[in-house]
């Protein structure tokens, strides 16, 4: 494990490249303020999803759609170390046991505070869910508009891109995965 101290070393190499000198008044406590801000943006490497997802209640027999929308988060490509931010769709159909609400929003972060691609962020929820609250059926749908396509290379501004994905019954019945689109769409409040 890297210490912090080599961290910070790390950062003072790369401002030296960027900008050939790191002694100057505005970088000098820059290399410390960067770890520490990792240690925030990069907190899902110390959650683990059965956790975040142990807190149920009892269904009292719901059997109907589950659906958090909108939950906004902040990621970081692990191609470019370029942030990508947007919104994730979170569904399940419980059997039993339902989750407390908040931990859908949990789920997103402890994902989305690691390096990542949004195609493995959309995944590892969907499999969380499945694994976690065996549920008869789970979705996730993620928007997000990327830094490494906006700021270089392309330089695209307006692209989102959406992955998903479905498991159950929201993968194997049409019906299931069309009542979700609907309430996806469904106006704000």
């Amino acid at each position: 494990m890297t210490s912090k101290e080599k961290a910070m070393e790390a950062v003072s190499t790369l401002l030296k490249y960027i900008e050939g000198d790191d002694s100057r008044e505005g970088l000098i406590d820059t290399p410390k303020r960067v770890v520490e801000s990792f240690d925030e943006i990069f907190s899902g490497y110390k959650m683990e999803p059965s956790q975040v997802l142990s807190s149920t209640f009892n269904g009292e027999g719901y059997d109907g759609i589950v659906l958090l929308r909108n939950i906004e988060f902040h990621s970081t490509c692990e191609h470019h170390l370029q942030p990508f931010k947007g919104r994730a769709h979170v569904a399940y159909i419980p059997t039993e046991r339902i989750v407390g609400i908040s931990k859908l929003a949990r789920i997103v972060d402890l994902h989305a505070r690691r390096l990542q691609n949004q195609e493995r962020i959309t995944n590892s929820i969907a499999d969380d869910l499945e694994s976690n609250l065996d549920p008869l059926g789970a979705a996730v749908i993620i928007e997000a508009a990327h830094g490494c396509m906006q700021c270089r290379g392309v330089k695209k501004q307006n692209s989102i891109m959406t992955t998903s994905a479905m498991r159950g019954v929201f993968f194997d019945k049409s019906e299931a995965r069309s009542e979700l689109m609907q309430l996806i769409r469904s106006p704000e409040l």
